[in-house]
This record gives structure tokens, C-alpha cells and sequence, in this order.
């Protein structure tokens, strides 16, 4: 399907550009739920039938224990594509909200979501996670580092972790999220709505408004911000004709 070709050609883009899938790879595919993960999913699915190093692909959701979200739909879509679901099941909910009582959530959460993922990864026999952060949220990334912590860095398209023997890759780091968001509507992937208390009210979602607001004084922002990162190497960025149109 030509959605599916237009994601796939930035995925295998980025896995050849950064090395990202060597031959006989196991690689945990990080699956929330949400457009970004389910896309990268198919993705892969996809890159899996003709890419010429082989490799396999495991789905793995963690489960925060939040009410009323069920991930059957997740499960159905791996089937569909030939992949195996992993559900790891946590009460990482619980421990932020009801017994930390954090006032900065998300910060605790992601990391124990972290950790929880990466252990899922290992004891289902995978050298790599894959994770669905895009172009555009690379450069918030790069904004939200700047503005809160005064330093110049984003995420990296790869990083090893030594400590758990892990390489995380994000092969979706050249597709736009207006693209994301076209294949989601156009394929009906099975989106599963978070109910955590604290969606859409964090410094990220402030940075997509205020980057979308400095995007239509100024067309283009996002992707000389992006190019400057790669032109400086920021963070194994790499220089690079093909970015994103």
C-alpha cells in the first residue's frame, strides 16, 4: 500500500544511513499503543519481507496497570503481521500515583517504564529495542534540552547500553509526524487510548504548540533545526543529504 511505502522508505533510510538491523537480530519493538509505536511496528513488518540482512521481531508492551485499557487490539495487530506479543505486566501506575504520590510523575514513569521494557527485551532473547520517536520529536527533544537544562542534545538515533547489554534503535527519526499520523488514519491501526491522568499536559505536548506556532511565522523551522543537528554531529546525528522532505 503506497501509506505504507512512504514510512517504509524513511525506516529503511534510517536503519541503512545509522547501521541499525544486522543480520540475525531479535529486535523488541516497544509497542504503547499509540500511532508512533503501532506504525514503526508495521514498518519493520514490512522491511522484514525483503531487507537483505534477515532478522526477527518481537512485540512488547508494557503495561502500566492504568483503568480500562486493554491491549487485545495490540496483540491482534502483532498476530496479523507474523509477530509475537509480549504483554509485561507492572503496577507502575500504582507506584507513581498511589504511593509516591509524585508531583512530576512522568519523569519516575518513564524510567521504570524504561527499565521494564528493556528487561521484557532481554528475557525474550533480543540484542536490540526499537522505539517509534520521530522526526518531530527530535526536535522537540532538542527544544525541551535547551530551554529546561541549557545544553544542546536530543535523543540518539542509537545508543548501547552497556549495563544491560541493549542497543536502542529509532528508525522512524525521518518520518515526519504529519506522515505518522496519515498512515494511522489511512490503515485503521488499532490505537489504544491511554487513560493516564497526566496526557496531554506536559512540557512536550507545551513544545509541539509552540513549535507549531514558530512553524507557520517561520516555514521550515523543524527541519533546519533538525539539519543543524545533524551538520554539528550532535549526539551520533550525522551529516546527510537525505533528510526528510
Amino acid at each position: 500500500m503506497k501509506e505504507l511505502r512512504r514510512i517504509l522508505s524513511f525506516v529503511r533510510r534510517a536503519v541503512e544511513d545509522y547501521d541499525m538491523i544486522e543480520e540475525g537480530d531479535r529486535i523488541a519493538v516497544g509497542v504503547s499503543g499509540g500511532k508512533d509505536s503501532l506504525t514503526l511496528l508495521a514498518a519493520l513488518a514490512g522491511l522484514r519481507r525483503f531487507y537483505p540482512k534477515k532478522f526477527d521481531l518481537v512485540g512488547v508492551t508494557v503495561d502500566l496497570g492504568l483503568p480500562d485499557m486493554d491491549f487485545t487490539p495490540v496483540e491482534d495487530f502483532c498476530r496479523s503481521l507474523d509477530v509475537p506479543f509480549h504483554r509485561e505486566v507492572t503496577e507502575i501506575s500504582r507506584v507513581v500515583f498511589d504511593t509516591r504520590k509524585e508531583s512530576n510523575p512522568c519523569s519516575l514513569c518513564a524510567k521504570m517504564r524504561r527499565g521494564a521494557l528493556h528487561a521484557a527485551a532481554k528475557a525474550e532473547g533480543c540484542s536490540k529495542v526499537a522505539l517509534g520517536h520521530h522526526f518531530d520529536d527530535a526536535v522537540e527533544t532538542f527544544l525541551l534540552n535547551l530551554f529546561f537544562e541549557g545544553r544542546l542534545g536530543s535523543f540518539s538515533p542509537v545508543t548501547y547500553l552497556s549495563q544491560r547489554d541493549l542497543t536502542l534503535i529509532r528508525p522512524m527519526i525521518y518520518a515526519k509526524e504529519k506522515d505518522v499520523a496519515y498512515f494511522a488514519r489511512h490503515t485503521a491501526l488499532p490505537v489504544v487510548q491511554t487513560t493516564c491522568p497526566e496526557d496531554k499536559a506536559t512540557e512536550r505536548t507545551r513544545m509541539k504548540e509552540l513549535l507549531k506556532e514558530l512553524e507557520g511565522r517561520y516555514p521550515g523551522l523543524r527541519h533546519r533545526i533538525f539539519g543543524a543537528m545533524c551538520r554539528a554531529e550532535l549526539d551520533g546525528y550525522k551529516r546527510t543529504e537525505r533528510l526528510p522532505e
